[in-house]
Order: structure tokens, then sequence, then C-alpha cells
């Protein structure tokens, strides 16, 4: 109740959060009553599976009919008869499309989950326990689904820390695993660091204007009178600081949930201690979720500020793949690689935001756009990386031959690599990068495009080192071969279809996030 006033809940509109909660509810249930067996084990992983199957096909549903669902709104009346009503979760386009890919890549990483858990022999079973698992992996999912949705600032904020805590436990949850453990250390750090930081800019944000709601923060910002540090201090100018001081802060803050320079520093020895799994879930559901949250603030609560940010987001694009590329071409672990390519193509999913101001209608969609393409791309490398690893170990020189020994997986990763790479066959990667460079060139950005190109040329030398040793002869007396379990390998099946299907007909995501 907001000043006498019942709020209607419509939902339908959270329908795809519920069956997440409710799921890991019941997982946390069953966990209780399920023997402690491979067999259990299992069957939490197929209940989790079904619950991220049935909030995507939710998510699916709401996006067919083609209608925007609001709710927890506060009425226009409660705010005075010049403002509109504004709610608090919304369920629009872009919402949906974030979310399909939160749940999309969730599936992946639980089909991970179950050869993680599983095991590779009978002495190692039983070293994760499932049901903890699995329960904060649907609690992280969640929150990576509500953050799209989140229309106000408190929102967003619960939000994204339900995306982060959860992560910390799953990093850590091989309990005996001092690497694990450390991972886990730094980005409780690294996360309370930047959570400090973004409710610092939040409250200023909030104190400079007076409201919490993104379009009403946006429509105070653009008026001359009226906010609250206004009445009190009166004076224009300490108004214009104090917006600045609290943009580049709520920036700063989110910068380090998506690893941009200079905030960049704990991704590669967190992914590489991490579980595979947690890693392929940072790399896209976490990097999604803090993605989507800082669109929605410089789209929604700051456009009108945009010739404010927009210089800094093109330097820290910019530094952010430099340094990324730069840093993966001295890595000899396949992870680290990952988590140093990672860091670079969080550059170029900036890129096409410092153009906002010049390309508003653009520039967001090309963001998403982008994010979509590397999220398949990025899951078929960690799927592989993944069975390659529980027999040979993460370093490169494990990849050698592995074409001739392992075909599927073998030609799975270089497929991945190319797309990452941008270079045919690997279509999905060279679409994704001629949207990005297409929203800066429009954008008036040309020296921010010469880096782009720059980085995509440098970023070829670590993909094709690495491609090349697939398909070089195995080293001497090298000649096993990777087996794969049945859920990873229904990994990179179907993240290999997708990449495929976005080659071939790139229209799909264009169209969607666009």
């Amino acid at each position: 109740m907001t000043g006498g006033v019942i709020q209607s809940i419509d939902y339908a509109a959270l329908a795809a959060p519920l069956v997440l909660v409710l799921v890991a509810g019941l997982v946390l249930l069953l966990d209780a009553f399920l023997p402690a067996r491979p067999g259990g084990a299992r069957a939490l992983g197929l209940v989790t599976l079904g619950g991220l199957a049935a909030a995507l096909a939710v998510v699916a549903v709401q996006a067919a009919s083609g209608a925007t669902r609001r709710t927890f709104c506060v009425p226009a009346s409660l705010a005075g008869e010049s403002a509109a009503a504004s709610c608090s979760f919304v369920a629009d386009r872009f919402t949906l499309v974030v979310a399909a890919v939160v749940l999309a890549a969730g599936l992946v990483v639980v089909l991970l989950s179950m050869t993680e858990i599983a095991g590779a022999g009978p002495a190692e079973r039983g070293r994760i326990p499932a049901g903890e698992w699995y329960f904060l992996l649907l609690a992280t999912l969640a929150g990576a689904v509500l953050l799209p949705a989140s229309r106000d600032l408190v929102m967003l904020v619960v939000s994204l820390e339900l995306v982060s805590l959860p992560v910390f436990a799953l990093t850590a949850l091989r309990r005996h695993d001092g690497r694990a453990s450390e991972a886990a250390l730094k980005l409780f750090l690294v996360s309370v660091v930047s959570t400090a930081i973004t409710l610092f800019g939040v409250s200023l944000l909030y104190g400079a204007t007076g409201s919490v709601h993104l379009d009403r923060i946006d429509a105070a910002l653009r008026t001359t009178g009226g906010t609250v540090l206004g009445a009190v201090g009166g004076a224009g100018g300490d108004m214009a600081q104090v917006t600045a001081a609290a943009t580049v802060l709520v920036v700063a803050g989110f910068a380090f949930k998506i690893a941009a320079v200079p905030f960049h520093f704990w991704a590669a020895d967190v992914y590489h201690g991490a579980p595979i799994p947690v890693a392929a879930l940072l790399s896209v559901v976490s990097k999604a979720s803090g993605f989507a949250g800082l669109i929605l603030l410089l789209t929604s609560a700051l456009p009108g500020k945009a010739a404010l940010w927009a210089p800094g987001v093109a330097v820290v694009a910019a530094l952010t793949m430099t340094a990324g590329n730069v840093l993966a071409m001295r890595q000899r672990a396949a992870v680290r690689l990952l988590a140093w390519s990672s860091v670079a193509q969080s550059g170029y999913i900036l890129a096409p935001l410092a153009a906002y101001a010049a390309e508003p209608r653009v520039a967001a969609g090309a963001s998403i756009a982008y994010l979509v393409f590397y999220a398949a791309m990025n899951l078929i490398a960690f799927a592989v990386v993944m069975l390659v690893s529980r027999h040979e170990g993460g370093d490169l020189e494990a990849y050698r031959g592995l074409v001739s020994r392992s075909p599927a997986a073998g030609l799975a990763l270089a497929f991945a690599l190319v797309c990452l790479a941008g270079l045919p066959p690997g279509l999905a990667g060279l679409f994704a990068k001629i949207v990005v460079f297409r929203a800066v060139v429009d954008g008036g950005l040309g020296w921010l495009a010469v880096v782009m190109a720059a980085n995509t040329v440098a970023g070829l030398y670590y993909y094709i080192a690495w491609t090349a040793r697939l398909f070089a002869p195995p080293a001497a007396g090298e000649s096993r071969t990777v087996t794969a379990r049945a859920a990873a390998g229904a990994a990179v099946a179907v993240t290999v279809a997708v990449t495929v299907v976005f080659s071939v007909a790139p229209q799909v995501v264009l169209s969607v996030a666009g």
C-alpha cells in the first residue's frame, strides 16, 4: 500500500522470475529427500533444466504477444499532476531479449554443471553439493532475469546483488580447492567495492532528483528547477557537479561488474580459479546483467546527459578492448585466455553506447546484438574447454592435435574461435563486429572505429594461434581422445547449432535486438 492506494500485481509479467524462484525452492526440498548418490544429483540437474526451459517458454510467449507488461507502478496522482505513472518492473522488448539470453545461457551452464558435479570417477563424486549448487545457480539466474526489467534504482541494485551474491558461493563450493577459495575471495572483495561505489552514485542521483524511478530521474535532470538539491542549495553549478559525480560513480560501479578497464584486474584470476561452469556463468550471464543495468541507467535515467558520459564510455571501451587483447596474447592457459578475451569483448559491447548522443536509436540495440552473438560463441569455447580440461589439464598445449584425436570437440572449438575472431566461416562473429562498427561510424566516432579495427587484427593473433594448435599433429606419444559426457556433449551441440543459425540468418538477432 502506498499513500492509501493498494497496488495491483501483474503476476503474468513476473511469471519468468517466479518460475525460477519456485524451482529453486523445489530443488532445496528435493535435495533433503533424494539420496546423496549420482542419481540424486542427476535428478536435481534435470529439475533445474526443466525450470529453466519453462521460464524460457514463458519469455517466448510474452515476446510473441508483443505487449509490454508493467507492475509495481506508482500512480501519477501520487507524484503530482504533471508526473506520469512510473513502474518498477517493465517487461518490454529489451527485458525479454536479455532474459532470453540469460535463460538460454543458463541451460548451457546447467548442462556443464551436471558434468562438473558428476565428476570423472567415483572418487570425485560428491565433491560439490548438488542441491546447493543448483539453488544458487537458479538464484543468480532469477536476479539476471529481474535486472533488465528493473526501472527504479532500488530494484536495480537489489537485482544486481541477487546476481552477484550467489556467484561467490558457487565459486567456492569446491570446499577443498584452495584456488577456488582464493577466486571467491577476490570476487567478493571486488563486488563489495563495486557495490559501494554504485550505491554512492545511486544515492547522489536520488538526492539530486528526489526520485528512484529511472524515467522521473531523466525528467528531473532535464528541468532547470524543482529538484531536491536545486531547492535546497539553489545553485545550478552545484547541481551539475553532483550529477556529474553521480554519473561517474554509477558507471564505475557497473564497470567493475563487466570487467571494463580500469576495473578489469580480477577477471583472469577469478575465471581461472572458479569451476568452469561458473567461469562460463560469469562470462555470459553476469556480463549480460551488468550491461543490461548499465544500458538502463544510461539510456533511461541519464539520456539527457549523454554529452557528459558518452566520451568517457568511448575512452573506457577503447582501453578495455586494447588491454584485453594485449593480455590475452600472453596467456598459456585456456581459461585465462578466454577471460582476457572476455574483457576485450566487453570493450566491443561498450563501443556503440559511446555513440548514443548521435545515434540514440541504434546504440543500445547494437550493444545487445553483439552481446547475443558473443554469448553463443563464448559458450561453445567454455564447453569444449571443460571437456578437454577434465582429461588433459588447462594448458593450451593440451589442445594440440585435438581435431585429429577428437574431431567433434576440436572442430566445435575451432568454429567458436574463428567466430570470436570474426573470420569466415564464423559469420556470427563477423556480423556482430559489423553491427558495432556501423553504429560507431554512424555516430561520428571515427577514431574509436580505428581502435576497434586495430584490436580486431590483434585478436586474430591469439585466436588463430589457438586454432592452429587444434589442427597441428599431436605431440609424440599423444593419442588420447576427449570423451564427452552426455550433458557436456549436449551443451556443445546446442551452442554450435545456435551459432550456426546466427551465422546463416543473423537477422534472427538483428530483428529482435535492433
